[in-house]
């Protein structure tokens, strides 16, 4: 796989976890699952007003990140050959989308209106599947691209535009991560307020798109290097 492909899906999984935080922000109670960031100043906030149930939703959303992290880092840890896409983060993508399908099933059932036990399952689902995605992206290595958090990200951009760094090699796709965020929170939301039961169906078919692509990119450069230069196969 070339790097820019592996950029492309990078970007599809960034506008993945915008959906989700906006879907989860609007219909799971006032919580981010994607950005933990936003999530623990959510979680101070409702410390400070003494809201139990919301401090709960922050906690439960904190506590399957980690855990998806924690999966997903364990499943990437394994050594492989050296690859631009390893096996490994497909294997991850496909757990986080098995959490997001169990995700929209349950949302569906619910008519995207759960009641208390099943809004902090959802919530617990949406958490750990975009830990396990911000796993999958830490272990492709790209500079500053999580996919699920931007603020770092951010002031590195300011700081090449800026030219206080030498070169401006990554600006391009930081940027286009920026952009893709408020884009997948846009769908998210659009799809939320005209079939709101279908609003996490937005995050589960970017997953399932990268997942498909990367299988197809991956089986072709299989088929590629089992071509000489002349076009034959190699034997063995």
């Amino acid at each position: 796989m070339r790097p820019r492909a592996r950029d492309a899906l990078l970007l599809t999984l960034t506008a993945a976890a915008g959906s989700a935080d906006a879907v989860s922000y609007l219909g799971l109670g006032r919580v981010f699952t994607a950005n933990m960031t936003g999530n623990l100043v959510l979680l101070g906030i409702a410390i400070g007003q003494a809201q139990l149930v919301g401090a709960v939703r922050s906690v439960t959303a904190f506590a399957a990140f980690i855990l998806g992290v924690l999966i997903g880092v364990r499943v990437t840890a394994k050594s492989e050959p050296a690859t631009t896409w390893p096996l490994s983060v497909t294997v991850v993508l496909l757990g986080e989308l098995g959490l997001l399908l169990v995700l929209l099933a349950g949302w569906e059932i619910a008519t995207g209106r759960p009641g208390p036990l099943a809004l902090n399952i959802m919530i617990a689902l949406s958490a750990a599947s975009m830990g396990m995605q911000t796993a999958a992206a830490r272990r492709l290595g790209v500079e500053a691209v999580t996919t699920t958090f931007v603020t770092g990200m951010l002031t590195g951009l300011i700081a090449e535009l800026a030219g206080v760094r030498p070169g401006r090699s990554h600006w391009t796709l930081w940027a286009a991560t920026l952009a893709c965020m408020v884009i997948g929170a846009a769908a998210g939301v659009a799809v939320f307020l005209a079939r709101r039961p279908g609003a996490p169906l937005v995050a589960s078919l970017l997953v399932a798109t990268v997942i498909a692509v990367a299988t197809w990119l991956r089986r072709a450069g299989n088929r590629g290097t089992r071509a000489s230069p002349a076009g034959r196969t190699i034997n063995g």
